[in-house]
């Protein structure tokens, strides 16, 4: 099956149950993601990123317009679409291990081959010899591979990620970047992957879509176009990334957005 994604004329809009007041979250936002292609979403604050993420992992239907994955319509979650939250998600009873295999488990998979699997995610992600660790026992960088790893387990053809490592130092984050872009590499799923940092978006994606303010439209869609693979001590002073950066601070108004913001410890 495909996992082309596409975003058709998507819109947004909530209803307050007392006042009947309507609020647009999201106006009229299009944009198709090619198999295996890595895109990053950014906006200002506000603007419905993680709305849109939401839409296409089916936890909320659109009010108009469609979300498809491989040509069929999105009617709510489904195991092609793996999401790694921001806040870890991990269940805090379970080991890493159980946690790693718990969507395989809901899947009916055995138990042995569960096993196996959680415990091959488990060393891609740097967690080997952890497996029998609870979440309060790991640190937050590690927390998230483990979340990572959660999804990658069940192989989905797309990944959703929300924010992934907004809550992780500096150090750590550029750490799981460069191992997620590399494990992207390998398997090669489409991702759409909501951020507030520029910098992480140019460095992860092959394009950049920037959402405008709210009601949200596309207000730009622009290819990275930097050699894969990459490293933060290439890329950060590569002509092209500083190009971009520049554009891009300079089309959100990141004097103006707080939440728009330049990684501490980087270039610039």
């Amino acid at each position: 099956m495909s996992s082309t994604l596409s975003i058709e004329n998507l819109n947004q809009t909530y209803i307050d149950p007392y006042s009947g007041e309507a609020t647009i979250a999201v106006g009229d936002v299009s944009f198709t993601i090619p198999e295996g292609q890595f895109v990053s979403l950014i906006g200002p604050s506000g603007c419905g990123k993680t709305t849109v993420l939401n839409t296409v992992a089916g936890f909320i239907p659109a009010t108009a317009g469609r979300v498809r994955v491989g040509g069929k319509d999105v009617a709510g979650p489904g195991p092609d679409r793996g999401v790694v939250f921001q806040d870890f998600a991990l269940f805090p009873w379970m080991t890493v291990e159980a946690n790693i295999a718990f969507g395989l488990k809901m899947r009916g998979v055995p138990k042995a081959q569960r096993r196996t699997t959680a415990r091959e995610m488990a060393a891609l992600v740097g967690l080997g010899g952890f497996e029998k660790k609870f979440p309060h026992e790991l640190s937050g960088g590690m927390r998230q591979r483990a979340g990572v790893a959660r999804v990658l387990a069940t192989e989905p053809t797309i990944m959703l990620m929300d924010e992934p490592f907004a809550s992780i130092d500096a150090q750590t984050r550029r750490l799981l970047q460069q191992e997620v872009l590399g494990m992207w590499e390998s398997q090669r799923p489409t991702v759409l992957f909501v951020t507030h940092d520029v910098e992480e978006a140019i460095f992860m994606a092959d394009r950049v879509i920037v959402l405008s303010a709210r009601p949200s439209v596309v207000a730009a869609d622009i290819a990275v176009e930097l050699p894969r693979p990459r490293a933060w001590r290439d890329v950060q002073t590569h002509p092209r990334f500083l190009h971009l950066r520049a554009e891009l601070l300079a089309m959100l108004g990141v004097e103006d957005d707080a939440e728009i913001s330049v990684a501490p410890g980087s270039a610039g």
